[in-house]
């Protein structure tokens, strides 16, 4: 009994507090069953009861032997790994978020794990496609794997009650692992590369006697022949010849080149090529930098012995990417992990490309559209160093990188890295800053028109600055002009919504076989519907916003929640058959051109037409093989892409831009009229851009036409210094959000009371903002606008005690407040 006694209390109970992926303001404390005492550890994931059945994957965070006070600890089911999925650089990182970003724990925790190392009792599982059947399984393993050869799916509960046992999550881990299943939910899109046609000759050909006997036998197919000598052309610098190019070089067709392949004498094989640029070939791996790179790159080196972060603003192709390269060479050469965050990695495949040829399989690619197990995959290989550099979205700042030494963000200024919805509501470029400072890693900020946030901190110090002022290979910047719609119009010179400059522009580059970009940063048809007799104009169901007409669907959308209705042709408010389309978008621009230019293809990108499965890739592909002449589109034209053959850029309207009720519009409208100008041009050939405004003298517009990025910062910095906007004060925006309009406009005026009375003339509002009702849930904004000199940690650890207070109150128990910290 004396043994047994001194057994038991030599036992030490354990207890570990654990992040959930739920969004709850404080973690939770389970108890630690003795026999698994010993398999606990930071950053393993357990299986937890959370609620009265529901099962979960939580994160060890702590382990203490101090039970919890207001509550009796649960038992933890199971252990889930073997070793640690999360490190102690990243918890770290995970509280800076949760702390700057007023957001709970578990909210980063859901940003930052793979949805497969979140498994839940709900999750559903499926087997894989590529699943061979030859993987090392367990008797169970292959009880689970025959259950689902013959039922699409199978959930966790029901994996347990085939099994008749509840700690089934190691089990399930090892199939995860194993390639052998994965979760259902985040099975989408896997993003495919480009494949492109190349062509080789048949090595027997490459001797002399038998390509002049070949020569002989196809002289009666002059179509075939002429393919072949196109080949011969071409094939000078290299094997694999695009078959593209092989048509156009000829002018045979399809056929000719076909027949070829038929004989034997053509090789056809598929080829991964960039979307963006057809050179990839160019792209040498062992380059040289210009002088002007070479001045850059040593100036950053300089200035990292003082700094931890440098920017570098360099203009529209003046190279920043081989820059980018020979730092991160310089990472690995210390044997530390790089991180280079994109803005669109579907976007950007050019850059990827580059650096996958430079760094081979040392390289991962992390974002969205990568299917969950493959997220994991890059997951575990991160975290056990097998990759040295991982290409990434915003969310790949969450990994768990062991040695992190430099963090590459291209385009710094992109909106793409701030997250709005759901929380953790952060700012990747920012949070990336701080991720350098945990792990001691420099930064390089890259950018051709860079946020004026970080051209401040350039400017003050804060930050490194490097110029490149000159494009790569001395290529010229495009020539820039503006027309002006309104003189157009006044002298009945417009044809619908092109100026007779830009459709001489447009004429001009298509005689010459060049392509050309539109830019209207606005989709759809009609921007709206409107009676002519009494003003109705259809608006949302869910949100207070007017539905835009398409005129592919025949309906009117919001571009909001998704809703969607049949056109109207008669007023239901007065029953007038006058119906006035007002405003414009891609559809109508691209139905207008198509009437000023029948015999050319035009293509539009923008959401609408890349809503299917290959739909970006195929139209980028489509422009990139010259089988489109015209390409219209919205912002996402401004992001990266790079063709080869474009000599025009036109904007139907840049007052769209310019107009709009926000204290960045002129600086967003600057990147974004700087950035699709800089998409014109070729290698050999100057190229051109054509912005029509009404407003043709508006400063903006002379700035971007000038390329005086210089210009726009001081006169943006002194107008912001005069209104106390970033970088002279702190916003933070609580958006206060109910289905009732009466009880919001209590509840945000009641909160919006409760801070005034700590914080004083920071708070302004509650005022409506601009789209006051998304899916029926009316909006209420509240600024709190805090000068630099103040705490913002303190008014932070304010604002958040004054709302849950404000929670608390049983009236406003059911209004929704999101905190938005930086919000820009």
């Amino acid at each position: 009994m004396d043994l047994v006694s001194s057994d038991f209390t030599e036992r030490e109970t354990l207890f570990v507090e654990v992040i959930l992926p739920l969004s709850l303001a404080i973690n939770y404390t389970y108890r630690v069953p003795y026999e698994l005492n010993d398999h606990i550890a930071v950053g393993k994931r357990v299986v937890v009861q959370f609620g009265k059945h529901k099962l979960y994957t939580a994160l060890i965070k702590n382990i203490t032997s101090i039970p919890p006070v207001h509550y009796e600890a649960k038992y933890i089911i199971d252990v889930v790994d073997e070793l640690p999925v999360v490190n102690t650089e990243q918890f770290k990182f995970w509280d800076w978020i949760a702390q700057y970003y007023l957001c709970n724990e578990g909210d980063v925790m859901n940003a930052a794990l793979p949805n497969g190392m979140k498994l839940a009792s709900e999750t559903t599982l499926i087997l894989r496609e590529d699943f061979s059947g030859e993987a090392n399984l367990t008797n169970k393993e292959l009880l689970i794997v025959d259950v689902l050869s013959r039922q699409q799916k199978i959930t966790v509960d029901q994996i347990a009650k085939l099994l008749g046992q509840k700690t089934v999550y190691p089990l399930i881990n090892a199939l995860i692992n194993k390639e052998v299943v994965i979760a259902a939910e985040e099975v989408v899109e896997r993003y495919k590369p480009l494949l492109k046609s190349f062509i080789a000759l048949n090595p027997f050909y490459k001797d002399a006697q038998h390509l002049e006997e070949l020569f002989s036998l196809l002289e009666k197919a002059p179509r075939q022949l002429d393919a072949l000598m196109a080949y011969i052309s071409l094939s000078r610098t290299h094997e694999y010849v695009a078959k593209s190019d092989i048509l156009e070089h000829s002018g045979c067709g399809q056929g000719a080149v076909k027949a070829l392949a038929d004989k034997n004498i053509f090789e056809l094989k598929q080829k991964p090529v960039s979307r963006l640029n057809g050179f990839d070939d160019e792209f040498e791996v062992n380059f040289k930098l210009s002088p002007v790179q070479s001045t850059a790159l040593e100036t950053i080196e300089r200035q990292f012995k003082t700094k931890d972060v440098v920017l570098l603003h360099g203009v529209t192709a003046s190279g920043k990417t081989q820059v980018y390269i020979k730092l991160i060479e310089q990472a690995i050469a210390q044997g530390g992990q790089a991180l280079f965050l994109l803005p669109e990695i579907a976007l950007t495949t050019q850059i990827v490309e580059r650096i996958r040829v430079y760094f081979g399989n040392n390289i991962g690619v992390y974002h969205s559209k990568f299917n969950n197990n493959e997220r994991v995959e890059i997951w575990n290989k991160v975290l056990n160093g097998t990759y040295q550099v991982i290409l990434g979205a915003r969310s790949a700042v969450f990994l768990p990188f062991n040695n992190l030494k430099l963090i590459v963000v291209d385009e710094e200024h992109e909106t793409s890295y701030k997250q709005y919805d759901p929380a953790p509501r952060y700012q990747a470029r920012d949070a990336a800053v701080y991720l350098g400072y945990l792990h001691q890693a420099k930064v390089i900020l890259g950018s051709a028109t860079p946020s004026i946030e970080s051209y401040y901190n350039a400017q003050h110090g804060k930050y490194g600055l490097v110029e490149l002022t000159e494009r790569f290979g001395g290529v010229l910047l495009p020539e820039q002009k503006v027309v002006s719609i309104a003189e157009e119009t006044k002298r009945k010179k417009m044809h619908s919504y092109f100026t007779s400059v830009l459709i001489d522009d447009i004429a001009e580059a298509l005689q010459n076989k060049e392509q050309v970009i539109l830019f209207q940063n606005r989709r759809g048809y009609a921007t709206i519907l409107m009676c002519n007799t009494c003003g109705y104009a259809p608006k949302c169901v869910n949100c207070d916003v007017s539905l835009t007409y398409h005129k592919s669907s025949g309906q009117l959308h919001c571009h909001y929640c998704g809703y969607h209705q049949h056109s109207v042709n008669v007023c239901p408010a007065c029953g007038s058959v006058h119906i006035e389309q007002k405003g414009f978008g891609t559809e109508r621009v691209e139905e207008e051109l198509s009437l000023l230019f029948p015999d050319i293809k035009i293509q539009r990108l923008d959401l609408d037409s890349t809503r299917t499965k290959h739909g970006m890739q195929k139209i980028i592909a489509d422009f990139q093989d010259k089988k489109s002449q015209v390409l219209i589109g919205t912002q996402m034209i401004a992001k990266g892409l790079d063709f080869d053959n474009v000599s025009l850029i036109g904007v139907i309207n840049a007052d769209t831009l310019l107009n709009y009720p926000d204290f960045r519009a002129f600086e967003r409208s600057y990147q974004l009229l700087a950035q699709v100008a800089g998409r014109a041009g070729r290698r050999d050939k100057q190229g051109k851009v054509c912005i029509q405004a009404y407003n043709d003298n508006h400063r903006i517009i002379r700035q971007v036409m000038a390329n005086d990025y210089h210009e726009m910062y001081e006169e943006e910095l002194a107008e912001r210094k005069n209104y106390h906007y970033p970088p002279f004060s702190r916003l933070i925006f609580l958006n206060v959000k109910h289905k009732d309009a009466n009880v919001l406009n209590v509840a945000a005026h009641n909160l919006a009371n409760q801070l005034r009375a700590q914080l004083g003339k920071r708070i302004l509002g509650p005022e409506q903002p601009l789209v006051s009702r998304i899916r029926n849930y009316y909006i209420k904004q509240i600024i709190v606008k805090a000068e630099r000199g103040a705490s913002i940690q303190q008014i932070k650890l304010l604002i958040k005690d004054t709302v849950t207070q404000f929670n608390t109150r049983k009236e406003f128990k059911s209004v929704l407040v999101q905190i938005d910290v930086d919000p820009y």
